[in-house]
């Protein structure tokens, strides 16, 4: 045999297995085309869920109504108990139903600034001079109550059961009793009160707009015991939330835009965090662990408190331009803010503007806040409901 024999030979053996290490090399090359293809396909598929998700875990309006009336509006309060929202806008009190957001009656030749209810009695009060008492079931007024000062902001205090009228002139609090309507005292805070916020044991804090502080009260004693700067980290506080569990407060500030988190015990300042430009209101949601600040800007801002030394921006929601109040809703779960804007040419021809102001028009919320929104002539009233 020559030696061309045994190199066909080799040749014949060797081209089959080469061959089919070649096939075997592009099956492996094929199936990882096809591993990197599924895995491709499951990561935005995975993706798409997660963005879903986040979608469906986020707060936007998820119910919102509008009606058309006259005169400005200030403070939102939810009646959890009763189930209805109020807002006095102008010379009357406005009831809305706390779910639908639907109309639920007035009160007329009345107004102010804000609105709180004894749910015990089902007894409510409008923070104006005089005060207004009603009937929160029947929205019958009961009595009008002379108090001196400034009326505007106005809460509710579960560990006393008194109703604290807030006002920016001395006595800084007028404490009512919410069964008959009797004064049963007044509070000198040492400055022009915005928000308040009780932890239902006894302590109330408020903040303090032109001291830059919260001042806490004994509300048994309706003394105060301390006053908590911001040490420099905020200024203007108008909202304010308080965690009662954890003892941890919130101060919504104007300047700079800021939410200030303190320890309720001490008032040390634990960190700040920026909100929205025109805060005016503020709380906190137990169910969810989240402070909430509305801003005139439009946005409201959502701070999660992962643990009493931890908080961090969740969201900012876009709102509208001057929803710059709120209130918590805990029945739905939801956080409620209003705004007002101007009707159309057609409308404001057809609805003609009142020729007698409210009593309380001149009543302003000092000048960081701008007061009440909206004055002048008719205007839409935009409830919306903020959850997810």
């Amino acid at each position: 045999m020559t030696l061309g024999y045994y190199k066909t030979v080799i040749i014949s053996c060797l081209i089959p297995k080469v061959i089919s290490a070649q096939c075997r090399a592009m099956k492996y090359q094929d199936n990882l085309r096809r591993i990197f293809v599924l895995t491709g396909l499951g990561l935005i598929a995975a993706t798409g869920l997660t963005q879903s998700a986040l979608a469906e875990d986020a707060y936007k309006i998820v119910k919102s109504t509008q009606t058309m009336g006259t005169g400005g509006i200030d403070y939102v309060y939810a009646d959890n108990e009763g189930g209805r929202i109020y807002v006095p806008r102008g010379n009357q009190i406005l009831a809305f139903d706390l779910t639908t957001l639907e109309p639920a009656g007035s009160i007329t030749n009345t107004g102010g600034h804000g609105v709180a209810v004894d749910p015990k009695t089902h007894h409510g009060f409008s923070s104006r001079n005089p005060i207004t008492m009603f009937d929160t079931t029947t929205l019958a007024v009961i009595k009008e109550i002379k108090v001196e000062g400034r009326p505007d902001g106005i809460m509710f205090e579960p560990a006393t059961e008194k109703i604290y009228v807030l006002s920016h002139e001395a006595p800084n609090v007028t404490a009512i009793d919410p069964k008959d309507g009797s004064i049963a005292g007044t509070i000198d805070l040492g400055g022009a009160p915005e928000q308040g916020a009780s932890d239902g044991q006894g302590k109330v804090y408020i903040d303090l707009e032109d001291k830059d502080q919260i001042a806490v009260v004994d509300a048994k004693t309706m003394k105060v015991t301390a006053h908590y700067s911001l040490d420099g980290k905020g200024g203007g506080p108008a909202g304010l939330g308080l965690d009662a569990k954890n003892h941890i407060l919130f101060a919504m500030c104007h300047e700079p835009a800021t939410c200030v988190i303190l320890n309720a015990d001490d008032g040390k300042v634990l960190t700040s965090l920026p909100i929205g430009t025109g805060t005016d209101g503020g709380g906190f949601n137990p169910n969810t662990m989240e402070a909430f600040s509305s801003q005139g800007d439009g946005t409201l801002t959502i701070i999660k408190e992962t643990s009493p030394t931890t908080f961090e921006v969740a969201q900012t929601v876009k709102t509208k331009s001057r929803a710059k109040t709120c209130t918590l809703d805990t029945k739905n779960n939801r956080i409620i803010v209003i705004a007002t804007e101007p009707a159309p040419a057609s409308a404001n021809a057809a609805t003609p503007a009142p020729t007698t102001p409210p009593a309380d028009a001149g009543q302003g919320g000092g000048a960081r806040r701008g007061g009440r929104g909206g004055r002048g002539g008719p205007g839409f009233l935009d409830i919306m409901a903020i959850g997810k």
